[in-house]
């Protein structure tokens, strides 16, 4: 047997993560039994393009050349500078006019869209990332060309007719897996609004576009997302997913109309543009990005709440708009799932989504749901979702049958840490009440607002309290705004 152009040893610049150790000795295995055309599936944060660049590393190290295919141009750049990372600096790019065009070089990093129109290079190893959109010219370079090498990195690789192409799928590690190991980021996920799509028609497998904005752009649901925002993501970096630039530029509206700044990305938005808004993010100039179907791949910003305002049958868009949360940062805990759309009623948890075989022809995978699985169910108290069959909330410890320790609140979502309230401090009651005359004064309410949020947050009266103002902090100012809203909304209006 011909030596694989792949795995000579080599030292690396970072050291592989012990799943990504896995990934290789699963290739190799894969090759070994005959399979040129191999996926790789990774879930988002699992260092796909470390892994690219080690296999890179091994090819070149037995005189073999590379091309790695990003589906987007954004990416180039981000991959050139991970390989570089790792000593991989004899790159050549196919892309457009880039400055790095050299087709002498060992390794081509290459747009798919320059390929189509240029034809591919003639190398040993062909890494395809993101292998499930499919691209046409990627397919039609495998059919070509039998005897060279690809690999397909994913980390959804559920798409039909992928094993019309591909050989074989390779599984290393999951995204409990991930979490459990410090790697991704746990979280939360709550289900506060429950839209009736049941008018709303199919169109290539999921929902009709244009029907599902006209439901979801109900003034009541767009004002919920608002409302809930303000109450439980505290200001965290946040990407809002729409249904289409309509919705999309409703909901940047209700949010501003609230006091919090979203910025707005669509396809129109460009790469110099989309880096200017998440700058803006990172230094808290805006509380996020409210967008249509563009930050699923390859954004590496620190995401640390998720809006789901786009209903979706599709599992692999389900996990990409989920996984921009996921990566791990500096002071953070989990990640905020804030699911407006019954996604998760549909599919289950991200962790419980997998599939270990790829599909042919027109085959589709079932859902859980589907399948009739235990789905995720909404916790009594805090109004998170908790695994199925779970009787205790691992978010605030609720138990069903503990019924008295549980404060309700109408149209409120309340989560109780540990089974029991703390009860709030004089010092804590007093700041309120402090805040709360400051902005009564403001609003010129003669004291009734804030006896009315007061009473509202503490279940009694002020009694023997100082009333002098003082200046409302950004979390007060949030629940005040959060109390406007849902008075208004109570009596039937807009905000």
């Amino acid at each position: 047997m011909a030596s694989l152009p792949l795995f000579a040893d080599k030292g690396s610049a970072r050291p592989l993560r012990p799943h990504q150790h896995t990934a290789l000795a699963m290739l190799k295995r894969s090759f070994l039994a005959g399979n040129r055309r191999t996926v790789v599936q990774l879930p988002t944060g699992a260092g796909k393009t470390r892994l690219a660049a080690e296999i890179a590393s091994g090819a070149l190290a037995k005189g073999r050349t590379v091309a790695f295919t990003v589906p987007a141009i954004s990416l180039i750049d981000q991959t050139v500078d991970s390989f570089a990372l790792e000593g991989i600096c004899d790159v050549g790019v196919m892309q457009s006019t880039h400055v790095l065009q050299n087709m002498a070089m060992p390794v081509q990093v290459c747009s798919v869209q320059t390929l189509a129109k240029r034809g591919c290079p003639d190398v040993d190893v062909v890494i395809v990332d993101e292998c499930h959109q499919q691209f046409e010219i990627v397919r039609e370079w495998m059919a070509k060309r039998p005897n060279v090498t690809f690999i397909g990195l994913s980390a959804t690789p559920w798409a039909r007719g992928m094993g019309d192409d591909w050989q074989a799928l390779v599984c290393p590690v999951s995204m409990q897996d991930l979490i459990d190991q410090g790697f991704l980021a746990p979280f939360r996920v709550y289900a506060p609004t429950h839209p009736d799509l049941s008018g709303v028609k199919m169109q290539a497998g999921d929902y009709h576009e244009g029907q599902l904005a006209e439901v979801m752009s109900d003034g009541g649901l767009v004002a919920d997302v608002v409302r809930t925002w303000l109450q439980l993501a505290d200001w965290r970096p946040t990407l809002v997913f729409a249904v289409n630039r309509a919705h999309a530029a409703q909901l940047q509206r209700e949010f501003a109309a609230s006091g919090v700044p979203m910025g707005y990305c669509d396809a129109n938005v460009d790469l110099i543009e989309r880096k200017f808004l998440f700058d803006q993010m990172a230094r808290r100039e805006i509380a996020g990005i409210v967008n249509v179907g563009t930050l699923t791949t390859g954004v590496d910003a620190d995401v640390r709440c998720v809006v789901l305002a786009r209903p979706t049958r599709s599992e692999m868009l389900f996990v990409q708009m989920i996984g921009r949360a996921l990566r791990t940062a500096p002071g953070k805990a989990d990640a905020l799932i804030l699911d407006h759309s019954d996604n998760h009623a549909r599919l289950g948890f991200v962790t419980d989504i997998h599939h270990d075989r790829l599909l042919c022809g027109k085959e589709k995978n079932t859902t859980r749901k589907e399948r009739e699985d235990p789905m995720p169910k909404e916790c009594k108290s805090c109004g998170a979702l908790k695994p199925p069959k779970v009787s205790l909330c691992p978010h605030c410890g609720f138990k069903p049958e503990r019924v008295s320790e549980v404060e309700f609140e109408e149209g409120e979502l309340v989560e109780v840490k540990g089974g029991k309230k703390s009860k709030p401090t004089m010092a804590e009651k007093q700041a309120f009440w402090s805040m709360a005359n400051c902005v009564d004064r403001e609003r010129g309410k003669h004291g009734k607002l804030a006896a009315a949020l007061y009473k509202g947050k503490f279940g009694v009266w002020p009694r023997g309290l100082d009333a002098s103002p003082v200046q409302p902090s950004p979390e007060f100012l949030s629940y005040e705004r959060s109390r406007r809203i849902a008075y208004v909304k109570s009596k039937g209006k807009r905000p």
